[in-house]
C-alpha cells in the first residue's frame, strides 16, 4: 500500500515552530517513501477561520518547500482544492461527519447525554503500537473510570476532534499519522473510533515534543516560536528546513549541514528519537549562516531586495559582483542594507570615532601618495590595489594599518565591512579616487 500522510493544522493566524516541524516530518516521509503528502485544515473554529489565518499555514509550508499533493489550493474554504478526496477544509465535512455518525448510531455505539452525543469506549486498556515510542499500553485514568464514554458530537450540532480527524483520516485513506507526542494520549481514542468503523487504524507515529533551551514547554511567545518570524528576519528557507529536520531525528552519523535532498534520501521514522528535542536559537542562527553564503547569488539577491537593499539603480553585473563580497560576511540577511550601503551612494557618512584616528593629520602625506600611486596602476584590481598598498607601506616604513584605515573609512565610513581590496575593486577607480580626495578634504 502507498503510504498517505497528512498535515491538519487548525488555522490560529500564526504557524508554530512545533507545526512546522510536524508538516516537514509527515512530507519527509512521503518524499522518502515516494507517498503522498496531503494538506488538511481543521478550521471548524469559526472565530478563527479567516482567509487571513489559512494564508499564514498555506503560505507558511510554501516558504519552507512543502508542497503538497493533496489539500486546498486558495485559502478559501469554498475554492479550488487538488485530490479526489476533498474537501480538504473541515468546514465543508459536514455531511460527512452526519453520515459517519449515523453509521456509529446504527451500530449502537453513541447515545445522547445533556444534548451531546457520547461513543461508547471500550473500558479495557488500548495497546498502541507506534513506530517511534513503541507499544504503549493506555488504560483509564481516574476520571474516565468514572465515565470513559467521550463526546463526538456537542450539544450545538458541532462534531469534536476525535471523531472528524478520525472520519477524515478514514476518507482520505491515510496509512500513518505523524504527530506530535502530546496527542498520545488522544490516540487510545481514536484507535477505538477507528475499530468501531471497522477501519483498521493507521500507523501511528509520535514525535518528541520541542522545548525551549532550559528545557520549559515553548509558547508562542518564546523566541523562535513562530515561523512568520523567522520569514520576516530573512532565513533562508533551506537552512530553516535543515534545522528543524535534526529537532528530533538525526542522520546516523553526525552531519548538521545537509541539502535537502539528502535529508529526503536518508529520512526514516526508526531514526526519529524518543527525547523531546531542544530549540536552540544560536545553531539555527549559525545553520542559516551557512546556508546564507553557499546561496546562489541570483538567489542571495533577492533576499537582500526583500530585506530592503537599495540598489539606487546600478547595474546588475555591479550589484552581482557587491553582493558577493558580502555574502561570506553578513551572519543575518536583515543586517545586509547597512552592511552594504556604501556601495549604492556617494554620501558616505563617517564613523567620527574612527575618523578621527584614520584622517589624523599624520596620516595626510601617506594617504595622497596611496591615491597617486593607485591612479597610476594599471590594473585595479584586489591582488594588485594590495600588494600596490603594502609596498607603499614598507617603503614609508609605516604600519600596514595606517593606509588601510584611512581608505576603509573614506571608501565605506565604517570599520566592519568586507575585505578592502574586494571592495575597492568592486567601487573601480574613480570612485575610490573621487572618495579618497573627499577624505583628504577631511584631513585639512
Amino acid at each position: 500500500m502507498s503510504v498517505r500522510v497528512r498535515f491538519a493544522p487548525s488555522p490560529t493566524g500564526y504557524l508554530h515552530i512545533g507545526g512546522a516541524r510536524t508538516a516537514l516530518f509527515n512530507w519527509l516521509y512521503a518524499r522518502h517513501t515516494g507517498g503522498k503528502f496531503v494538506l488538511r485544515i481543521e478550521d471548524t473554529d469559526e472565530e478563527r477561520n479567516t482567509p487571513e489565518a489559512i494564508n499564514v499555514i498555506l503560505e507558511g509550508l510554501r516558504w519552507l518547500g512543502l508542497d503538497w499533493d493533496e489539500g486546498p489550493a486558495v485559502n478559501d474554504p469554498k475554492g479550488e482544492s487538488i485530490g479526489e478526496y476533498g474537501p480538504y477544509y473541515q468546514s465543508q465535512r459536514a455531511d460527512t461527519y452526519s453520515r459517519r455518525v449515523d453509521e456509529l448510531k446504527a451500530k449502537g455505539l453513541v447515545y445522547e447525554d445533556e444534548g451531546a452525543l457520547r461513543f461508547k469506549m471500550q473500558r479495557e486498556p488500548i495497546t498502541i503500537p507506534d513506530l517511534i515510542c513503541g507499544d504503549v499500553v493506555r488504560e483509564l485514568t481516574d476520571r474516565e473510570e468514572v465515565q470513559p464514554d467521550f463526546v463526538i458530537v456537542r450539544s450545538d450540532g458541532k462534531p469534536v476532534f476525535h471523531l472528524v480527524n478520525v472520519v477524515d483520516d478514514i476518507e482520505m485513506r491515510i496509512t500513518h499519522v505523524i504527530r506530535g507526542e502530546d496527542h498520545l494520549s488522544n490516540t487510545s481514542k481514536h484507535i477505538a473510533l477507528f475499530r468501531a468503523f471497522g477501519v483498521e487504524p493507521p500507523k501511528f507515529a509520535h514525535i518528541p515534543l520541542i522545548l525551549n533551551s532550559d528545557g520549559s514547554k515553548m509558547s508562542k511567545r518564546d523566541d523562535g516560536a513562530s515561523l512568520e518570524g523567522w520569514q520576516k528576519a530573512g532565513y533562508v528557507p533551506g537552512a530553516v528546513t535543515n534545522y528543524l529536520s535534526l529537532l528530533g531525528w538525526s542522520p546516523k552519523d553526525d552531519s548538521q549541514l545537509l541539502p535537502m535532498k539528502e535529508i529526503i534520501e536518508r529520512f526514516d521514522l526508526p531514526q526519529v528519537n524518543r527525547a523531546n528535542a531542544r530549540f536552540d536559537l544560536e545553531k539555527l542562527q549559525w545553520m542559516n549562516y551557512e546556508h546564507l553564503r553557499a546561496l546562489p547569488i541570483d538567489q542571495y539577491t533577492e533576499l537582500a531586495i526583500k530585506a530592503g537593499v537599495d540598489f539606487g539603480g546600478a547595474s546588475a553585473g555591479y550589484i552581482e559582483a557587491a553582493l558577493a563580497t558580502c555574502q561570506g560576511k553578513v551572519k543575518q540577511v536583515e543586517d545586509l542594507p547597512e552592511f552594504c550601503s556604501f556601495y549604492f551612494t556617494d554620501e558616505i557618512v563617517y564613523d567620527q570615532a574612527m575618523a578621527s584616528k584614520a584622517f589624523a593629520p599624520e596620516n595626510k602625506e601617506p594617504f595622497i601618495q596611496l591615491r597617486a600611486k593607485y591612479g597610476d596602476i594599471g590594473t585595479f584590481a584586489p591582488e594588485t590595489l594590495e600588494s600596490t598598498l603594502k609596498a607603499l607601506a614598507d617603503e614609508l616604513e609605516l604600519k600596514v594599518r595606517n593606509l588601510v584605515m584611512p581608505a576603509r573609512c573614506a571608501c565605506t565610513g565604517v570599520k566592519v565591512g568586507p575585505s578592502l581590496y574586494d571592495l575597492m575593486a568592486v567601487l573601480g577607480r574613480d570612485r575610490v579616487l573621487s572618495r579618497f580626495d573627499k577624505a583628504l578634504a577631511q584631513m585639512d
